[in-house]
């Protein structure tokens, strides 16, 4: 089994870090509107103090309007309320020379766009449902949507189900790319496909891709649509879906083979969480989506996973971080 990483000690001494998120500055308990994504980045903060490293807080882009004079930026300030913010933090420390946490600003553009990830799985003979784009902007017509019983139609660029609605007719497909364009986002539908979701954490370690333990959202109803609302912790879920270990014989090396076809899309990316849709009455794996620099909450996919994988939170994020600082060169690997 792969083993965890540790920063020197010398390293803590010397490297001043700045940790950025919505909450970084929280103190605790679920936020009105973001739910349990204010604990994740309480517990983040946490144990980077916990570490020992010269840790500077942050809940503002503006803080790297201006160098901060810091060596390194671990950004979480991901979903920052407007139409590709995923990049923001990277252009930031981009234009201001500073190294920072997971991918360049272009791989966090190509994995928060929707079509452009599902362009590269179909590039590389990964399965994935088809799918049309509605740009902002654009004519809205029928011509090429992938018509069936039951579509789903969500922001291009959303995150943890944001936004996601569903229609049975052309009529309900262009009312809500509608409502999509309306609130400032591209919209993406395909047909909604049955099943459960299986999760791939995935690390870099010494230079190398880690395929975490899987992890599978098992949902009683493979119908159900997963809300943003039941995955901040905002509503009931009342036992839809549950994270449980996935280890299936005949479909584990299947959907880890399909995961490695798409890291040479995103490497280098420090830690991601790779998507896929499992039917198990038809027996079919289509690829969904990536998502880096994604959740690393103990109480989701990274961090149920690293425990599976015999590691403690606090050594999953110091691993994580260890090897990017090591990739930027700030750290000696031994």
């Amino acid at each position: 089994m792969t083993q965890p990483l540790t920063i020197p000690q010398e390293a803590k001494d010397r490297l001043r870090i700045m940790f950025i998120a919505k909450h970084a500055k929280w103190g605790g308990g679920l936020h009105p509107e973001d739910g349990n994504h204010a604990l994740y980045h309480v517990e983040v903060r946490t144990i980077l103090q916990e570490l020992g490293l010269k840790l500077e807080l942050a809940d503002r882009y503006e803080a790297l309007f201006d160098n901060p004079g810091v060596d390194f930026v671990f950004p979480l300030l991901n979903r920052g309320g407007f139409l590709n913010s995923e990049m923001m933090l990277p252009l930031l420390c981009t234009r201001l020379g500073i190294p920072y946490l997971g991918a360049s600003p272009i791989l966090r553009g190509l994995s928060d766009d929707k079509h452009l990830t599902k362009l590269c799985a179909a590039a590389r003979g990964v399965p994935t449902a088809p799918w049309k784009i509605f740009r902002r902007g654009a004519p809205v017509t029928e011509a090429g949507a992938p018509m069936a019983e039951r579509m789903v139609i969500k922001p291009n660029a959303s995150s943890a189900s944001w936004g996601v609605m569903d229609a049975s007719d052309w009529a309900g497909v262009a009312h809500a790319v509608a409502e999509i364009h309306d609130m400032g986002h591209d919209a993406i539908m395909e047909p909604f496909l049955r099943g459960s979701d299986v999760e791939v954490p995935v690390v870099t370690v010494r230079g190398d891709p880690f395929v975490m333990p899987m992890m599978l959202f098992e949902q009683a109803d493979p119908s159900h649509l997963r809300t943003y609302y039941e995955k901040r912790d905002l509503v009931e879920r009342a036992q839809k879906y549950q994270l449980v270990d996935y280890d299936d014989a005949h479909f584990q090396p299947i959907i880890d083979d399909l995961t490695r076809k798409m890291l040479g899309e995103f490497f280098p990316f420090d830690y991601g969480r790779y998507e896929f849709r499992l039917d198990l009455d038809r027996g079919e794996v289509n690829f969904l989506e990536v998502n880096l620099n994604c959740n690393l909450w103990s109480e989701k996919v990274f961090g149920r996973s690293a425990r599976r994988a015999g590691w403690t939170q606090a050594q999953l994020i110091e691993t994580i971080l260890a090897e990017s600082l090591y990739r930027h060169g700030l750290i000696a690997q031994d």
